[in-house]
């Protein structure tokens, strides 16, 4: 069965925007970006919400721009023809290689898990990873943790008040002093 993953950048406070939003501390260096390609390449699908999926169209309108560096259309041969579900209550229409989700997270996840088809099910954006969290979907937390505290924000983790064992599976200092982390979750 296909494993559902949640990955991103966190802050060591444990969020993924500051307070007012913003990503700045985490922008990816050449190697965090190049982890990220590599990350990508073992997706079958991503699960995505509709603010995220916005901020990614980005790389569906740039492939033809001629100050792409090597490692952006990298990403761009990687990201775009992965497959992509998009949950929004707004949108009625996606473009790229994007279908709008018809179920809620926990039933596009079984649908899925039984389609086949490999690589890992990704979800993207806190808020979806919220509801699968809750349904007890989420098999991998996979974060790179920089060193910053930004003191609040959208947080990574959910607080739902219920606990989760994890096993830590594989660890990594990367050079800009941030720290990759994967957790397996113990069922």
């Amino acid at each position: 069965m296909r494993d559902v993953t949640y990955a991103m950048g966190i802050s060591l406070d444990g969020y993924i925007t500051g307070p007012d939003g913003g990503i700045d501390w985490s922008a990816p260096d050449e190697e965090i970006f190049r982890f990220w390609i590599d990350e990508t390449r073992g997706l079958g699908v991503h699960l995505l919400g509709r603010r995220l999926y916005e901020t990614m169209l980005y790389w569906e309108t740039v492939a033809d721009d001629p100050t792409l560096s090597e490692a952006d259309r990298e990403w761009i041969d990687v990201w775009n023809p992965l497959p992509k579900v998009v949950f929004s209550r707004t949108l009625t229409e996606v473009r790229g290689n994007a279908r709008l989700a018809t179920g809620s997270v926990a039933e596009e996840i079984a649908r899925l898990r039984a389609e086949p088809g490999e690589g890992d099910i990704a979800i993207g954006g806190a808020t979806l990873a919220a509801e699968a969290a809750a349904a007890g979907l989420i098999d991998e937390y996979r974060t790179i943790v920089h060193p910053v505290l930004v003191g609040g924000g959208t947080r990574f983790f959910p607080h739902d008040e219920r606990r989760v064992d994890l096993d830590l599976v594989e660890t990594r200092p990367l050079a800009s002093r941030a720290v990759y982390l994967r957790h397996r979750v113990r069922r």
